[in-house]
């Protein structure tokens, strides 16, 4: 199974329709949207473009939580708080935005890991690609879609199968 993974979107249209594009080319089977959509209309247009479904969190900029979800079940889309538990084909994973700082959000990570409950661990909020594993669990944060913040754009696909994962600039 080959699952995208998107974050921190922030009402970039012009970069929404890029990451949904490519996780289109991709041919996956799920994509997971680690939060930070911003408007209801930015999960609109993922909606009018992806080829598969999406679950979601929520981010900590997410503001009209009703009318993202209204969107997203337009779609069949699902939206949870942060975080939410995945099993997928035999994964624990969790999808998680971020909390605070970058420090604090990667502590957390940190620790999740030293847990030995997850998989994987999916992670947005800090606007910055981290991929490392940490005892049993992969850590993916695809970065940002949104671009400005870091300057560079970008989204991940992880295949299940030995948890390969690829780091896609838009």
């Amino acid at each position: 199974m080959r699952i995208g993974i998107l974050s921190d979107s922030h009402d970039n249209l012009v970069n929404i329709e890029k990451a949904v594009k490519t996780l289109n080319q991709f041919s996956i089977d799920l994509a997971i949207h680690l939060g930070d959509y911003i408007a209801p209309f930015s999960i609109r247009r993922i909606g009018e473009l992806l080829k598969t479904r999406l679950i979601g969190v929520f981010g900590n900029n997410d503001g009209d939580k009703y009318l993202i979800l209204s969107n997203a079940k337009t779609y069949g889309f699902e939206i949870y708080d942060s975080p939410y538990m995945l099993n997928i084909d035999g994964y624990s994973i969790l999808a998680m935005h971020g909390y605070s700082s970058k420090e604090f959000t990667k502590s957390l990570i940190h620790s999740l890991c030293l847990s030995g409950k997850y998989d994987v661990i999916m992670y947005g909020h800090t606007h910055e690609v981290h991929i490392e594993k940490i005892g049993k669990s992969l850590i993916i944060n695809p970065g940002e879609v949104f671009g400005y913040l870091s300057g560079n754009a970008s989204i991940a696909v992880l295949d299940l199968d030995g948890l390969k994962t690829e780091i896609v600039k838009l």
